[in-house]
């Protein structure tokens, strides 16, 4: 079997990962496995594929910039890849994020159509059934249900400048990216999968295979951390993602932090300088670090991890968490609910501080270590990303099975 994965980047970032996770289990069990990407340097896998140059991806943002036709540029570099694709012949092709400025999609789906090959397309967020944005819970926007137009999130990935064509990018969308006839859409989270089935992605069967993180790497880790921030005395509340906007709770932090007692620290990791130098006394602010040793020691010295993210699908962060000892507390938002249960967690309403600020409470009062082994039992049991990652590859050799 030789299956072919496509995504925005090679190993790195979230989905990065995914792709080249499951391409090192198909490589294991001896299968052929490829991915082609269009943006950053490869990492973590052997057969790397590039789809264009810098200057595709170039010239395709300039044409979202300012016509808002995120898509449907590239079609230099997809042409050529697709002819890559002919010669490789893959059994499978395994789409992933196939927005971020490298891809012309309706090329790609007329491809697909005609090849007849059997597809898995992973979504990891709303992009492919809006006309525009990526995720629209911010905003409450119900427009993707029928006919996406007059975007009040132009300005938003990705972002157009200028014109408005979201009403036009969704009809082409829909055309492009329905009659395919040997698709499986797999969503991270039931949420998701809730969505897909309401979108005009509604013909295709749509699984849910939660996302897995390396139990190896992300574990109960010993380090230096309270010391080296003067932490000892202190209840460490915890909030990471890699880029801090008000979308991902950056506000409701800062809010917090005004509500706390002197025992008590907010650590956020993955903020920029600039936006270091505005937290209050009472919030560390630490850079975003790809070292995956020291988010382990950091998560591992928390004694709760936050998750006030406003738009989410299901956020690795959480899992993470979990799989180093840290109890959750996460806002009702997307799929991030999902992630945990009463024994290794809490669910805040939207929005709700005072929610928040009363299960931190809970936690304090009860101690971490109520909830430790509940939280690595959860993340052995469901987020183990051999297993996760494994339940594709029984995927890809059923539907193999079927097509022959």
């Amino acid at each position: 079997m030789r299956v072919l994965q496509l995504n925005t980047v090679c190993g790195f970032t979230s989905t990065g990962r995914i792709a080249s996770d499951i391409d090192g289990i198909l490589k294991e069990k001896g299968y052929e496995s490829y991915i082609a990407f269009g943006r950053g340097t490869p990492m973590n896998c052997d057969t790397p594929i590039r789809i264009g140059t810098k200057w595709d991806t170039y010239a395709h943002v300039v044409l979202t910039r300012i016509f808002d036709k995120h898509g449907l540029g590239s079609k230099r570099a997809t042409r050529e890849f697709l002819g890559v694709v002919e010669e490789l012949d893959p059994d499978i092709i395994h789409l992933h994020n196939i927005h971020g400025y490298y891809l012309n999609v309706e090329l790609l789906f007329d491809y697909l159509k005609v090849a007849d090959k059997p597809v898995v397309w992973t979504l990891h967020d709303c992009w492919p059934f809006t006309g525009h944005c990526s995720h629209f819970d911010y905003i409450g926007c119900n427009k993707w249900r029928t006919q996406c137009f007059d975007c009040p999130q132009k300005n938003q990935y990705p972002s157009s400048k200028f014109l408005d064509n979201s009403k036009n990018n969704f009809s082409r969308k829909k055309v492009a990216f329905t009659g395919v006839r040997n698709m499986t859409i797999v969503s991270p989270s039931q949420w998701l999968a809730g969505l897909v089935r309401d979108s005009f992605l509604n013909e295709y069967p749509v699984k849910v295979i939660n996302n897995g993180i390396d139990l190896d790497l992300f574990k109960p880790a010993k380090g230096r951390f309270r010391k080296r921030y003067g932490l000892e005395d202190k209840f460490v509340i915890l909030g990471v993602t890699n880029v801090w906007t008000d979308r991902k709770g950056l506000l409701y932090f800062t809010e917090l932090a005004g509500r706390l007692y002197q025992d008590e620290a907010i650590v956020l990791v993955g903020l920029t300088e600039k936006q270091k130098s505005f937290l209050p006394p009472n919030i560390i602010g630490i850079k975003r670090t790809n070292s995956v040793e020291e988010l382990a020691e950091i998560y591992s010295d928390a004694d709760v991890f936050i998750n006030l993210t406003l738009e989410d699908n299901f956020p690795t962060t959480n899992l993470e968490a979990l799989a180093c000892g840290t109890p959750v507390i996460t806002f009702d938002t997307g799929g991030s609910a999902e992630s945990i249960d009463k024994t290794c967690g809490f669910i805040a309403r939207q929005g709700s501080l005072d929610d928040t600020l009363s299960f931190i409470r809970i936690v304090k009062k009860n101690g971490k270590k109520v909830y430790e082994e509940n939280c690595l039992n959860r993340a052995r049991r469901l987020y183990d990303k051999k297993d996760r990652f494994a339940d594709y590859i029984s995927m890809y050799e059923r539907i193999q099975n079927i097509d022959e």
